[in-house]
């Protein structure tokens, strides 16, 4: 294993659970429309302060779009304009782009949209919580796909539609494949948490024992209590990829 990377986890904050989905309509309504209408990729990357797409191309000008803190930042090679929208409705205007509801068809679960001028409810802190935490996420991911003997693995990205980083390894075909992920938190867990997610039938019933899907997941009070939380993460996520490969090994 790599060295634990310096992106140290600190208690949850009031207000995180607002916060985290008043980003959340920014990453899925804002961010991710505006490059997949110019490049049609839709993929997003933690970033210092937050997150943000990648360069592209906008009309021949490198544009890019992130989220630093609470605020809604736009990047050209000449410039840098930034605002903290009120609403997700705001924060289309600034990027002289359209609100629309519906914006991809193949979505398996898409962003419920809200009223587009609701105001927004986001706190500083509870922001850089999260920032930690999509950080902290990524790198444990990243070290999963490169010493796991990861077969087939995907990007590590931020996917808008759960807004959580996320990788998929494995083969397919034997049915070892698997999503893990770093989830900021949901309606079913109130806190952040990873998560493995197979894509197919596991009998190891006693681990992959999560009430709200069919995966196993570990929560961000646990590895904030561990002496070294990246290593109990990645000996997580790395428990769950050999319980998968060993059960659905080809014969």
């Amino acid at each position: 294993m790599s060295d634990s990377p310096e992106v140290r986890l600190v208690a949850l904050p009031d207000g995180l659970a607002d916060t985290r989905d008043a980003l959340h309509q920014l990453a899925f309504f804002v961010l991710a429309p505006r490059r997949h209408a110019a490049v049609g990729r839709l993929g997003l990357t933690a970033a210092p302060g937050g997150f943000t797409t990648s360069w592209f191309d906008d009309e021949g000008k490198p544009t890019l779009v992130r989220i630093e803190g609470v605020e809604l930042v736009v990047e050209t090679e000449d410039e840098e304009r930034r605002t903290r929208p009120g609403s997700v409705r705001d924060a289309c205007d600034f990027l002289e782009m359209p609100y629309r509801e519906t914006w991809f068809d193949d979505f398996h679960d898409p962003l419920p949209p809200r009223d587009p001028d609701e105001a927004l409810t986001m706190d500083a802190e509870a922001a850089a919580v999260l920032a930690t935490w999509f950080a902290f996420g990524t790198a444990v991911l990243e070290e999963l796909r490169a010493t796991a003997g990861a077969v087939d693995p995907s990007t590590v990205q931020l996917w808008p539609e759960h807004f959580d980083p996320a990788v998929e390894v494995g083969s397919e075909e034997y049915g070892r494949r698997a999503s893990y992920g770093a989830s900021p938190g949901d309606a079913d867990h109130p806190e952040p948490y990873l998560y493995v997610a197979p894509w197919g039938d596991v009998s190891a019933r006693e681990w992959f024992d999560d009430p709200a899907f069919d995966g196993a997941s570990l929560g961000h009070d646990e590895l904030l209590a561990s002496d070294d939380p990246f290593a109990t993460a990645v000996a997580f996520l790395r428990h769950g990829h050999d319980l998968i490969a060993s059960e659905n090994a080809p014969d």
